[in-house]
């Protein structure tokens, strides 16, 4: 009888930390930008392409990747990581000119917040505020990346990007 008491403490105790494990995390999760993972390309008005790849989510990140072209010659390259912190699922960028001489500074991407989303969009606001950055999925075969600035105390968006799906 006393080792079933012993069992039974030990199982005891376990059940808040097997509760507290399936908290979801602060602040978004990989769960509310997955619908970018996967191969894209998108044409700008200008007739740039862009070519990026979202690789799926493992542990506590999710990266990707763009090339940007000027007719057959790379122009710029972004990396992005999306990690789970202790304030939430971040996004950070940096940006490469051919060579990959970066444009940051080596210790300081940019990085954005998650800040909400809903079905099939996620939004991210770089930490000084004035730049929204939003995800979009348009279809099965499309998603869109737009920027959003502040004008008259609204938040307006603008597509940067609109990707298909490479098949």
């Amino acid at each position: 009888m006393k080792h079933v008491h012993v069992i039974l403490l030990f199982f005891c105790g376990l059940l808040p930390v097997a509760l507290f494990a399936q908290v979801p995390p602060k602040g978004g999760s990989f769960s509310d930008i997955r619908f970018i993972e996967g191969h894209w390309k998108a044409l700008t008005a200008e007739g740039r392409l862009i070519e990026a790849v979202w690789l799926g989510f493992e542990g506590d990140n999710m990266l990707g990747f763009m090339r940007m072209m000027n007719g057959n010659k790379a122009d710029l390259y972004e990396m992005l990581a999306y990690e789970q912190s202790d304030q939430g699922l971040v996004s950070l960028v940096k940006h490469f000119k051919p060579g990959l001489l970066g444009q940051e500074e080596k210790d300081n991407p940019n990085r954005y917040i998650f800040l909400e989303a809903s079905k099939d969009r996620a939004v991210f606001q770089n930490t000084s505020g004035d730049l929204r950055i939003l995800y979009e999925k348009r279809s099965d075969d499309q998603f869109a990346i737009a920027r959003g600035n502040k004008e008259n105390d609204k938040w307006v968006f603008k597509d940067l990007f609109v990707f298909n799906k490479v098949k």
